[in-house]
């Protein structure tokens, strides 16, 4: 990737409002809707990426500039996906506010900061240029997640057609 910065910028710019336009446009028992038990609706991913947010990356980002080992994130222990009480337009807003927040902290990054290192407690050492690539990723990751989510109850009534999803049905073999 010739520009990682500017593609993370990028794609961390896009997720907000990418959600925003979900939670306004879709009900919510559609967003509630977990795809198979024990799965995440998309809610959920929304929460998830509400608590990396806050509680992970940008955290990460400035132990790295520091120098400074930081711990790993339990998502089960240390997150609040089923705790959500907030409309997920709520939660959508406090997610965007707080990925605009992050996002002036990564403006602070510069391309010689790519090579700074510290030790994850899982991973070992890492460089923050590939937390960069994880955060993006990740990003990606929960928002296609959460798209799965949502179209499990359209894959199922689709009748004729619905073997044209088998890669994204939840539960099926692929």
């Amino acid at each position: 990737m010739d520009n990682l910065l500017q593609s993370v910028q990028a794609v961390l710019s896009s997720t907000p409002a990418r959600w925003l336009s979900l939670t306004e446009a879709l009900p919510a028992e559609l967003l509630t809707r977990p795809p198979a038990p024990g799965e995440w609706s998309a809610l959920n991913c929304l929460q998830h990426l509400l608590d990396a947010e806050r509680l992970v990356f940008p955290v990460r980002v400035q132990c790295l500039l520091a120098g400074q080992d930081f711990a790993a994130f339990d998502p089960d222990a240390q997150g609040t996906v089923q705790a959500s009480s907030q409309t997920p337009a709520a939660v959508a807003a406090q997610f965007a506010e707080t990925r605009a927040a992050n996002l002036a902290l990564l403006n602070q990054v510069t391309l010689a900061d790519f090579s700074r290192t510290a030790r994850h407690a899982e991973l070992g050492l890492v460089t923050l240029a590939e937390l960069l690539h994880e955060w993006a990723g990740h990003d990606l990751m929960h928002t296609v997640q959460a798209e799965q989510a949502l179209m499990q109850p359209f894959i199922a009534g689709c009748g004729p057609w619905r073997p044209y999803f088998i890669a994204h049905e939840i539960g099926q073999k692929k």
